[in-house]
């Protein structure tokens, strides 16, 4: 009976032993992860005090912004555009904000010079270069450089389509 009792004691051992040493793999690994979670929680909190205390585009394109200039719209046209397999036309209409009151003036009295070098450009674009955005952000920068070539009294200093259709 003694010996009986020496073997359910071993045998209660052994399943002790993996079982401690399970554990305690198991809890060096959650501390493992929880030491690697903190620093990468760290890490990530200055970079977020970094974007509070530095001004991003957004917040500078905004700040710019609330000194609007005088605005004058454009009628809508509409202008055949350059195409190899099909007829395609562009329906339009913008707004020019100007830096100025004066150049309101000017514009006003070069209207039919304004409209002559929208038509002009556009009616030199392919329906390609109108469909994605890159292409309409050149063709902004293509216009003010065209219209502010001729202004003498202020410049555009941006352009807003109010209207834009390419078929």
């Amino acid at each position: 009976m003694v010996e009986m009792t020496e073997e359910t004691t071993k045998s209660g051992g052994s399943w002790k032993k993996p079982l401690i040493i399970i554990s305690l793999v198991v809890l060096i690994l959650l501390i493992g992860v929880g030491i690697a979670g903190f620093i990468l929680y760290n890490k990530e909190t200055p970079l977020a005090e970094e974007k509070e205390t530095a001004p991003d585009a957004s917040t500078v394109e905004l700040t710019q912004s609330a000194d609007i200039g005088p605005m004058v719209d454009i009628e809508e046209f509409i202008v055949n555009i350059i195409s190899a397999d099909s007829n395609h036309y562009v329906k339009a209409s913008l707004t020019l904000e100007l830096t100025n009151e004066e150049s309101r003036e000017e514009l006003t009295k070069r209207m039919p010079q304004t409209r002559d070098a929208i038509l002009l450009l556009l009616g030199n674009k392919t329906y390609e270069e109108l469909q994605d955005l890159q292409g309409k952000k050149q063709l902004k920068a293509e216009l003010i450089n065209r219209i502010n070539s001729f202004l003498q009294s202020g410049k555009v200093k941006s352009i807003y389509f109010t209207n834009f259709v390419v078929q």
